[in-house]
């Protein structure tokens, strides 16, 4: 056992040096900079627009990067973007984003789409938001030490070089005031939406244009909400499509199988976005959890998702608690926190537009098993989904690495892929009913 821990260590190591490799290379011409204090752009004005999905402000973003065989720049022209939106109770809040404007047209039919992509888990520091990090790929601060990668390059990469406009949300605080409420559902939901709002009124263009939404882990949770709370939230985007690959649907499943990986930090980052909404929790918590508990939840508060897998991989929330009991455990017996995460279900209603669903049958992060209830209980209810399973075997269980983003891409960019069947949306081809393999 020992010698087991010792080698997913050692991987720990390896895979914060592969995030920061990879989000250098992905795309040619980025590189590590270090990270300035959050521009005032980030600050939201003291009145916000009524509408949702308001535009803000916005102002020039430069991405350096270049695409792979590209011959040379990115051909886009890129904002960073501040919208409005709203958090599960309804109030105004002002998100941060991405704006991918291309320069050349769309390789599909109709009309130039808009896509939306929501990150997988980037973090709770406010410094972790993917906007700030897109002009260069890799974001690294010294005091404290953070890291923070462009993690959606590649799709926003892909989508622009078919001609399509992509916005990629920030969610809820991240960049801007206040603390991200991680895996909120309406929250997601809403500032995916918004956002698709916002880039289109960024665009020039209606609010028929045709709109598709991709997103994996918490992106793929974030999706898949967005797609069941469009027909009451959003009504009039023209929604043609969802990728919601390893959604995470039911938190209790999630947080009991991410327990002790290498990105067991990101629990941390649930139960802190569980107060910010429920803070008549705090009081049980707080009895449950030792001094070093609560300092870690503080701190995990400001980090990103490279600081968790360099600084506190493989953590086991029983070592964060008085009586050794998991996280988990105490949340299923205080009064109150079962609702909680039962809000957080994603399921309850019905999309009225296409959806996909991928995971993998041997995801050690985000299981498998709920995943695929997701999509059984969407059939249940009439929606037209395609569930596909991902049979790539064990490798390293607990690394996260391997069998949770292996499947990432695989299933969005391998055979058969995810942006294959979002394109077949886009170009009018019918799909009804259910398939589940």
């Amino acid at each position: 056992m020992r010698e087991h821990d010792s080698r997913l260590r050692r991987f720990a190591v390896c895979t914060a040096a592969a995030v920061a490799v990879a989000a250098g290379s992905c795309v040619a011409g980025t590189g590590a900079v270090e990270a300035a204090p959050v521009s005032a752009f980030y600050t939201p004005p003291a009145q916000l627009p009524a509408q949702s999905g308001a535009v803000v402000k916005s102002e020039p973003m430069p991405i350096y990067a270049t695409l792979p065989g590209g011959g040379g720049q990115w051909p886009v022209a890129a904002q960073r973007v501040m919208y409005t939106s709203r958090t599960q109770d309804s109030a105004p809040v002002a998100v941060s984003g991405t704006y991918i404007e291309p320069t050349r047209a769309w390789e599909g039919n109709g009309p130039r789409p808009t896509v939306v992509i929501a990150p997988g888990t980037v973090g709770q520091g406010t410094q972790c938001a993917p906007s700030i990090a897109f002009s260069t790929g890799f974001v690294v601060s010294t005091d404290p030490l953070s890291m923070s990668p462009n993690q959606e390059v590649i799709a926003a990469a892909a989508w622009s070089s078919m001609g399509a406009r992509v916005l990629v949300t920030d969610y809820i605080g991240l960049g801007t005031p206040g603390l991200h409420t991680y895996v909120n559902r309406a929250e997601e939901a809403h500032a995916a939406l918004d956002g698709a709002r916002a880039a289109n009124r960024l665009g020039g263009v209606s609010e028929s244009t045709p709109l598709v939404l991709w997103g994996y882990s918490q992106g793929g949770g974030a999706t898949a909400a967005a797609a069941e709370l469009q027909p009451s939230y959003a009504p009039e985007l023209n929604l043609k499509g969802t990728w919601a690959g390893a959604p995470p649907a039911d938190l209790a499943k999630v947080l009991a199988q991410v327990d002790g990986t290498l990105i067991s930090g990101v629990i941390g980052f649930a139960i802190n976005g569980f107060l910010a909404r429920n803070p008549q929790l705090q009081g049980a918590l707080d009895a449950a959890a030792t001094p070093q508990g609560k300092a870690m939840l503080h701190t995990l508060s400001t980090e990103c998702i490279g600081d968790v897998i360099v600084k506190q991989p493989f953590m086991h929330t029983s070592d964060l608690t008085v009586d050794h009991r998991s996280m988990l455990e105490h949340l299923n017996t205080i009064p109150g926190a079962v609702e909680v995460l039962n809000e957080q279900r994603i399921g309850t209603l019905r999309p009225s537009s296409p959806v996909l669903i991928t995971s993998g049958r041997n995801d050690d992060t985000v299981p498998y098993g709920q995943a695929r209830q997701l999509a059984t209980d969407w059939c249940a209810q009439g929606a037209t989904v395609t569930f596909r399973t991902n049979n790539l075997p064990p490798i390293l269980p607990g690394a996260t690495l391997p069998n949770h983003f292996g499947p990432e891409l695989i299933d969005g960019y391998g055979t058969n892929n995810a942006i294959s069947y979002l394109v077949d949306r886009l170009n009018g081809k019918p799909i009804s009913g259910c398939t589940i393999n």
